[in-house]
């Protein structure tokens, strides 16, 4: 399976127990539909590797799986801060104009009064708030993603629909 046909899924903490088991932290929105994963692939030495999942516990945003094979701790211990992956073909269809981050890498960002802004070169995730980074004739803008501002994506012509907030852009080209 090669990286780029995949999304992380999470990663590997630590080992929990002493039966092989790991603590994985799940980066997505919905962690309970990943209740019932029968595999995964797991970032090793720059290659995905298949996992098959023997048990699985989602526990907030966090899952303790135990993998076939995986049977003591110090084999689980080798797996930690290693990153997870599932196909991007696993993911559910969306509503029309709503988006997977990874997907709008490369779209056009389109503003309801300034037209259009610049190139998506990447998507910044945390707690706090996830910003797009745009490209505007070789200066970073950086977007917040929320409702209010992020309107919809138009997946045919590649383009990103934004009401930027008013002196948004000034911060960036002043």
């Amino acid at each position: 399976m090669n990286i780029d046909a995949c999304y992380q899924l999470g990663y590997v903490i630590k080992k929990h127990g002493v039966k092989g088991e790991v603590s994985v932290l799940l980066d997505v929105d919905f962690p309970e539909e990943y209740s019932e994963l029968e595999s995964v692939f797991v970032e090793i030495n720059q290659k995905l590797v298949p996992f098959f999942i023997e048990s699985i516990q989602i526990r907030d945003d966090k899952a303790v799986i135990k993998f076939e094979d995986i049977d003591d701790g110090p084999s689980a211990d080798e797996l930690k801060a290693k990153r997870v992956f599932l196909p991007l073909s696993t993911l559910p269809d969306l509503e029309p104009g709503k988006f997977y981050y990874h997907q709008v890498v490369g779209y056009t960002v389109k503003d309801l009064t300034l037209g259009e802004v610049g190139t998506i070169m990447g998507i910044f995730t945390s707690n706090m708030q996830d910003l797009i980074t745009v490209d505007h004739n070789g200066t970073e803008i950086l977007i917040p993603i929320n409702d209010d501002i992020v309107h919809d994506a138009d997946h045919e012509n590649k383009i990103l629909n934004v009401d930027l907030p008013e002196g948004l852009m000034d911060v960036y080209l002043s």
